[in-house]
């Protein structure tokens, strides 16, 4: 095995000059903005514009149920018109939501610039693994583990500006923030105009309008993936509570597990994911990640009890084999959710896929804060156990999705139209 280099990890994040790198900085810039936003938002409502934390928490729930509906329209659009001009559309949906959040100062605009927002990201997210397809052809499998690591990167920078945001506390400075995030969208659109604009893929004249709708190893994916998403909630919101209510772990030490988790996804993700290609290694991996998340959820759950000292170490341990499991989740989810799709349909499948993680993303709150937190040790053991019981599903369900695969499959190859 090669020799760790952490200073060489990063450097290897920089993709080769052309498309690759473009996509990678448009990408970069919008993920900055999304980290100053991310923590902030719930803060700025609830202090500055003074409304009640329930119904921001009910604004954004309605936005999330109401965005699972733009992901496979959307989607099929980037597939069927252009995957550069419809992620640069959204960005501009995108940058015009963010500009309106300024104004909001009561609960029905909220829940408006909620919905906006979650329909324009949601779709986004389809049109843009559609775009990634199309840019990076048959490396999209490696080329998307490096995106998950650079998103990574600057979703911590973002979160870092946003960490300023929050000590300031002021309404200037929340609307600085909120104007960055908007510029952020409308740079990251000039930076994708230097992609070359892409024909869509020939549909088979036997395909279907909604293919992924009869797609049923893909249906069962999209349900193992929406319940193996669940496991992105453990160290971004139900750790910190439980480190705090829970153990006698000092409170400081929840900033430090998630640097410690983000770290460790931007160090390793390349390297975990280009072991993982195919479809069946895909469905191993997942697997792979159950059984780990089944340690790391029991490891959790037992620093209660345990003196500060104690707590902290083995949360350090559990964080170290969290995070272990998800970098072998996504490299497994990366290799299905581009092995599974016909080329010409990325978009779309993206969308639907959207669907079972919104799902799970809308439950997560009530699963994890009202059952898991109030049962305990048993809770967090529980969860662990249906992670493990979820992953073992995982193999089964790749095999058929690669028996259903067409014998060719046309190349998600880098074809440009003319300048």
């Amino acid at each position: 095995m090669p020799k760790f280099n952490p200073i060489g990890e990063l450097r290897s994040l920089i993709p080769e000059a052309g498309p690759k790198r473009v996509y990678a900085l448009a990408t970069f810039i919008n993920m900055f903005g999304f980290g100053l936003l991310v923590v902030s938002m719930s803060l700025y409502f609830t202090r500055i514009v003074q409304l009640p934390a329930s119904q921001v928490g009910a604004a954004l729930t309605i936005g999330v149920g109401i965005s699972l509906i733009s992901g496979v329209p959307v989607g099929n659009l980037a597939d069927r018109w252009s995957p550069v001009k419809t992620v640069k559309l959204m960005l501009v949906i995108q940058a015009c939501t963010a500009t309106y959040l300024i104004f909001v100062d009561n609960f029905i605009q909220l829940v408006i610039a909620a919905t906006l927002d979650m329909l324009a990201m949601k779709a986004s997210i389809a049109a843009s693994e559609s775009l990634l397809r199309r840019v990076a052809g048959d490396d999209a499998v490696s080329f998307r583990s490096k995106m998950h690591a650079i998103q990574f990167v600057a979703m911590g920078l973002g979160t870092a500006g946003c960490a300023v945001v929050i000590q300031i506390g002021t309404p200037t400075a929340y609307h600085a923030a909120i104007a960055l995030d908007a510029l952020s969208f409308l740079v990251a659109l000039l930076v994708f105009t230097r992609l070359p604009d892409y024909e869509p893929l020939p549909k088979p004249s036997t395909a279907p309008r909604w293919g992924v709708l009869a797609d049923r190893p893909f249906v069962a994916y999209t349900a193992v993936a929406g319940a193996m998403n669940l496991q992105l909630f453990m160290i971004n919101m139900l750790l910190p509570l439980w480190v705090v209510d829970a153990t006698k772990a000092p409170t400081w030490t929840v900033a430090v597990f998630y640097l410690l988790n983000n770290t460790l996804i931007v160090l390793f993700m390349v390297r975990v994911g280009n072991k993982v290609q195919t479809i069946r290694q895909g469905g191993v991996a997942i697997r792979r990640a159950g059984v780990i998340l089944l340690f790391s959820c029991s490891a959790i759950g037992f620093a209660n009890g345990l003196p500060g000292w104690a707590a902290v170490m083995l949360l350090l341990a559990a964080v170290c084999v969290h995070t272990y499991g998800e970098l072998w989740y996504m490299a497994g989810s990366f290799a299905l959710n581009f092995g599974l799709p016909p080329a010409h349909a990325q978009g779309q499948y993206m969308g639907f896929l959207g669907i079972g993680a919104g799902i799970g993303e809308a439950f997560a709150p009530l699963l994890f804060l009202s059952f898991i937190l109030t049962l305990g040790r048993p809770g967090l053991i529980g969860i662990g156990v249906f992670f493990a019981l979820v992953g073992l599903v995982a193999p089964a369900v790749a095999r058929w999705g690669e028996r259903t695969r067409p014998a060719s499959e046309e190349s998600p190859a880098r074809e440009a139209a003319p300048a």
